[in-house]
């Protein structure tokens, strides 16, 4: 049985996990050399997992961000020839965003570099701890990878409601 005190230790420990991530992460994302902040990065990642070019306003929301961010983020990622704008064929006043070749080749590089930040999170773990704690995430996040609710009540939440895009979203 859970108390008061334990919860907030837990609580703790899973504020300061977060934090190591972000630390580690944004260090891998420096080496890798591309001069893209966190979160250009999780820009691009949105971008690469719609089905089509967004708006501005498709991607404030999928970020969960305001708009005026979101111009920002994107100024900067054009600058540096990552993302284009483009109007849109059916309503020339709105503009979508698109990866361009650059935006898709700096993805690649950043997997690379979130994947070393993941090695280096989780090699303390053995084979069956990273197993376990591979539950335990899914029972927190919510879902199964599919998107499919994990939890045994049925009160997860998916991929896709709120942690990143699911399969065949249009963000």
């Amino acid at each position: 049985m859970t108390t008061p005190d334990s919860d907030s230790a837990l609580a703790e420990q899973l504020l300061r996990l977060t934090r190591r991530v972000h630390r580690i992460q944004k260090h891998h994302l420096e080496r890798s050399g591309l001069g893209v902040t966190p979160a250009q990065a999780r820009l691009l990642r949105t971008l690469a997992h719609c089905d089509a070019p967004p708006r501005m306003a498709d991607l404030a929301e999928r970020l969960e961000v305001v708009p005026r961010a979101v111009t920002t983020l994107v100024d900067a990622l054009e600058a540096g020839g990552k993302v284009r704008r483009m109007p849109d064929p059916a309503n020339r006043r709105v503009i979508r965003i698109e990866l361009t070749e650059d935006g898709h080749k700096a993805l690649r590089r950043l997997r690379g570099a979130r994947m070393s930040a993941a090695e280096e999170i989780l090699d303390p773990l053995t084979d069956l701890e990273r197993e376990v704690l591979s539950g335990l995430l899914d029972a927190l996040v919510g879902g199964a990878p599919d998107g499919t609710p994990t939890h045994p009540h049925g009160h997860g939440h998916g991929r896709g409601e709120g942690g990143g895009p699911g399969p065949g979203r249009n963000c």
